[in-house]
């Protein structure tokens, strides 16, 4: 159970209301410069005429919709949200009496270019920062086709806010993509290294068997004439060994079959022969990880029966990989394990009540392994969070018809 990423505070904050804050700080700035402040003879910057009176004050509450407006539809329809903050800072520059669109009223739609920059494609920035230089230049023409006096040194400096938002959100777009790249490569080479340690396994498995055909060959041969029906019981059991050794290796390399390639391991030291592990080593595995201060309880289901070597193995990597993860993320004193011998499938579960609440961890190589194991078994895999709290890995691994009950 991989452990539960908190999401970090301001990210939890949706972009329209960090964009909605700023709006409300320009306003704020915007009365505060145009009054007298403490030790000021007077205030940094006169108001217009129109400020204080009716429709002045309208003409603020109607800009303020606007941006209202534009923070409603931010995320859903994020350029039609930043031509309303667009229109709410124009809209704003009407009553102050100054010949630019003030940076106080650009703060909104500058936050407005950073997220629309940085959340989506490249096409949908560049459209941005060109409508809000196109606001910015369009704004001063219709002034100066008016005859009316016009900022310009002032509106370069807000154009300027414009650009460096609109790279910033680029950059901030470019890091979560190379992240998004990161983490795909790391999900393809957790793949591989399953694959690789899920063939090591089968070359052990295969060696066993390959083993047991030639002492049993042997036997044979050497009773062959005085004890033939210790010969003929030697030869039953290499056939019986050949057919599973040939059955697992048809399931798994077909399975296995695909464009995967993983370079050479410089120096990997060669993995010993030995009999690989399987369902009946749960009991030793629980026993383990109960003396380690977890307590595992296993409970066991239908007719317990013999099983294709690279299921079984599957079977105990699984319960394996999902009782150390319990141990080492869930924060929990015990868990218990289900395996369940069907008719035609064998059925896993592992739950704890522990602290895997939220979404599943995006670098959980561990899932990612065992949904690995699983999918080359043409099985089901599942893991998430209980509702009631801890995790639950569950598995369904279909059964060859000669092992079926």
């Amino acid at each position: 159970m991989s452990p539960s990423l908190s999401v970090p505070l301001l990210k939890r904050v949706p972009p329209g209301w960090w964009v909605g804050m700023a709006w409300y700080a320009g306003v704020l700035l915007t009365f505060l410069v145009r009054v007298q402040l403490p030790g000021e003879f007077e205030p940094s910057v006169r108001p217009g005429m129109l400020l204080y009176r009716w429709d002045g004050l309208l003409t603020q509450l109607l800009a303020t919709a606007l941006a209202a407006g534009g923070c409603l539809v931010m995320e859903r329809r994020p350029l039609t949200g930043l031509a309303l903050m667009l229109g709410a800072a124009t809209t704003a520059t009407f009553s102050l009496g100054v010949g630019e669109i003030p940076l106080a009223q650009f703060l909104g739609a500058d936050v407005a270019l950073y997220f629309i920059t940085a959340s989506r494609s490249r096409r949908t920035g560049l459209a941005a920062l060109l409508m809000s230089l196109g606001v910015l230049v369009g704004f001063l023409a219709v002034r100066l086709l008016a005859g009316w006096r016009i900022g310009t040194s002032a509106e370069l400096v807000v154009a300027l806010t414009a650009v460096v938002a609109w790279l910033v959100g680029g950059s901030a777009y470019e890091t979560r993509r190379h992240g998004e790249k990161l983490a795909a490569r790391a999900a393809d080479q957790a793949v591989i290294a399953e694959r690789l340690r899920i063939a090591r396994e089968m070359h052990d498995m295969v060696a066993h068997s390959v083993g047991i055909i030639a002492l049993q060959a042997g036997a044979a041969a050497r009773v062959v004439h005085t004890q033939p029906d210790a010969a003929r019981e030697a030869m039953h059991a290499v056939e019986t060994a050949g057919r599973e050794t040939l059955s697992g290796l048809r399931r798994m390399l077909g399975a296995l079959r695909q464009d995967v390639s993983a370079p050479e391991e410089p120096g990997r030291e060669a993995v010993p022969l030995h009999p690989t592990e399987g369902l009946a080593d749960i009991d030793r595995l629980a026993r383990a990880t109960t003396a380690a201060g977890v307590r595992v309880d296993v409970r066991w289901e239908g007719a317990r029966r013999p099983l294709p070597p690279d299921i079984d193995l599957s079977a105990f990597r699984i319960i394996q990989e999902s009782v150390t993860n319990v141990v080492r993320h869930a924060a929990t004193g015990s868990c218990w394990v289900s395996v369940e011998y069907g008719r035609e499938e064998l059925a896993i579960e592992v739950a704890d009540g522990g602290r895997g609440l939220g979404k599943v961890a995006d670098g959980g190589f561990g899932l990612i392994g065992m949904r690995e194991r699983v999918a080359l078994l043409h099985g089901e895999f599942t893991a998430a969070p209980r509702p009631e709290g801890g995790f639950r890995v569950t598995a369904r691994l279909p059964v060859p018809e000669e092992y079926a009950a």
